[in-house]
């Protein structure tokens, strides 16, 4: 931005009023967003360089289930006559892989889907337009969303402004989340912290997540205590 370097940029930020902290609330999940074989399978054309976003997204996932915080994952699949697509294919026509019933549209193995979380099936960028997932987050009395997945520059950033705007705190970790080239990458990292939630380190994610796991156990050794 006018040959100003990334602390010039993000000290202007500040000086405009952006880039403030949203923070953690008490209730969270974890959303990976489209970790499907049509993106990380190099066969598909649709593919990127996911594998370091991909094993920390893991280690999320896992300090999740630990936590026995919820955990969702999204795919994006279609018709075979792509009716329920829209113009999205005149914009990005490899869409067309996507179609329902196909393997592109699994997810990857790697995440070790469990019984009884959530899949959510989109069209669109959004996890959350035109999907159940505002309620289903609602109804949990969900009030922070962990985001991780890809893109960094399509469905990672529309699915936070979208967290944002349904009232709940936007975490992104850096090094869960990517794209297919390091400039969007960079770019909506920089746009979803200045405006939307909060882009922090997996490790921070980690301890949030166990800081969770210790209250509910002393929560529940509480209630134990209070019933003898």
């Amino acid at each position: 931005m006018n040959g100003k370097s990334y602390d010039e940029i993000r000290a202007l930020y500040g000086q405009r009023g952006l880039a403030g902290r949203v923070g953690y609330g008490q209730r969270p999940a974890v959303i990976a967003v489209d970790y499907i074989l049509g993106f990380t399978d190099p066969a598909s054309p649709l593919h990127g360089d996911l594998e370091g976003p991909l094993a920390h997204t893991v280690r999320i996932l896992e300090a999740a289930r630990q936590s026995s915080v919820p955990v969702i994952f999204t795919t994006v699949e279609y018709d075979p006559g792509m009716l329920d697509a829209g113009l999205f294919p005149k914009k990005v026509p490899s869409l067309k892989w996507l179609v329902a019933g196909t393997r592109w549209v699994e997810l990857d193995p790697r995440l070790g889907r469990q019984a009884g979380e959530i899949l959510i099936r989109k069209k669109y960028a959004s996890a959350f337009f035109g999907t159940e997932l505002a309620s289903t987050l609602s109804a949990q009395g969900i009030d922070t969303l962990i985001i991780t997945g890809c893109t960094t520059s399509g469905c990672v950033r529309a699915t936070a402004v979208d967290a944002l705007q349904y009232g709940l705190h936007a975490i992104v970790p850096v090094e869960a989340v990517g794209d297919r080239a390091q400039g969007p990458h960079e770019a909506n990292l920089f746009d979803i912290d200045a405006k939307y939630g909060d882009v922090v380190p997996v490790a921070e994610v980690l301890d949030y997540l166990e800081n969770v796991r210790r209250t509910r156990s002393d929560e529940r050794s509480a209630a134990q205590a209070g019933d003898s």
